[in-house]
């Protein structure tokens, strides 16, 4: 399914537009929705002192990530003693996380700094694209880690033959194009439908949930399809990990040594705090109650599973893995002695 793209116009004003009745209503639609050129995203204040604030807190965390995240690929990329599938599995989160949040943060930030609201027809649809291709990527790579550490635990005399270099490959080239395809059915879903009810988006980014508020048609059979599909992808992965974490606990658990027990938990520990972390903002985001709703809240809890893990993922990791803070002592240290 290809995306349609609308004719540009000159006006920038945010627009209203009468509801859709009578038989003309499907051209008035169209008509609508061809109209708009561009959405307004919704700010995290009107103050001129607190949109900077949020520039510089933006800035900072954002910076925080790029650090943390290129230092994992840098640290993983240049040392052979990491080229393990846990490690490239890895490599992949820190890509995902790295993009994830340079799709949102960026633009955020650019309208903060610069007081304004505006993102074109065409970028929201992009951003929506590339922010959905790697969210669920990451989510995939985040259920295959948790195979990688069943198998390590649980089945470490074949781990060799489970987790060999090309099946690591295939698996993950699958989570990155199961991604791009949920991706794309969504995005070219989304902005297919009519939209007759203006053009303020009550997110700082484009999200799917906030651009249906805007059209002025009912959920189509092929819509909720594709959130049927969706959501039983999300539960079976979800399911699929807790499955292994059990396992994995009660294979711990019978290890008789406690540095061996130590060892496990140093290298599950880490990956089952990124998983709860991602998992419980973004289904708090997506299931909560509309009783509850409201721009303010949406907005925080939309930061959470945007914002947050991206930056924090590298510092969970260097934290509990000795390995990985070796490697990567051992990189600043070659760097700055040939300085």
């Amino acid at each position: 399914m290809a995306l349609v793209f609308p004719r540009e116009v000159s006006s920038k004003l945010s627009l209203s537009f009468p509801p859709c009745k009578g038989p003309h209503a499907h051209r008035q639609r169209m008509s609508n929705s061809s109209s708009i050129t561009q959405f307004l995203l919704l700010a995290f204040t009107d103050t001129r002192e607190l949109q900077l604030l949020h520039f510089w807190l933006f800035l900072g965390i954002y910076l925080a990530a790029l650090l943390g995240n290129g230092l994992i690929i840098t640290t993983i990329a240049c040392d052979q003693h990491l080229h393990t599938p846990m490690y490239f599995f890895l490599l992949n989160l820190a890509l995902l996380d790295l993009g994830s949040i340079s799709i949102t943060v960026p633009k955020s930030m650019a309208n903060s700094l610069w007081d304004t609201r505006a993102i074109s027809y065409t970028g929201c649809a992009v951003q929506l694209f590339l922010f959905i291709f790697l969210i669920e990527a990451e989510y995939y790579i985040l259920t295959i880690m948790s195979y990688d550490r069943y198998v390590a635990i649980c089945k470490p005399l074949h781990y060799g033959t489970l987790l060999g270099s090309r099946a690591c490959v295939h698996m993950a080239a699958a989570a990155w194009a199961t991604g791009f395809l949920n991706a794309l059915l969504h995005t070219a879903n989304t902005f297919s439908l009519p939209l007759c009810k203006g053009n303020a988006l009550d997110q700082f980014f484009c999200e799917i949930p906030q651009i249906l508020k805007l059209s002025c048609s009912d959920f189509s059979l092929r819509e909720s399809g594709l959130v049927v599909v969706g959501v039983c992808l999300f539960f079976l992965c979800f399911v699929f990990i807790v499955l292994s974490y059990v396992q994995i606990l009660r294979a711990v658990l019978r290890i008789p040594s406690e540095q061996g027990q130590h060892k496990a938990f140093s290298t599950c520990l880490p990956h089952l705090a990124v998983v709860s972390l991602f998992v419980s903002t973004a289904m708090f985001a997506y299931l909560k109650p509309p009783s509850i709703s409201s721009p303010s809240l949406d907005l925080v809890v939309s930061a959470l599973y945007s914002v947050v893990p991206p930056a924090v993922n590298p510092l969970i990791y260097s934290m509990r893995n000795q390995e990985l803070k070796d490697a990567l002592w051992k990189l600043v240290s070659k760097c700055f002695l040939k300085q």
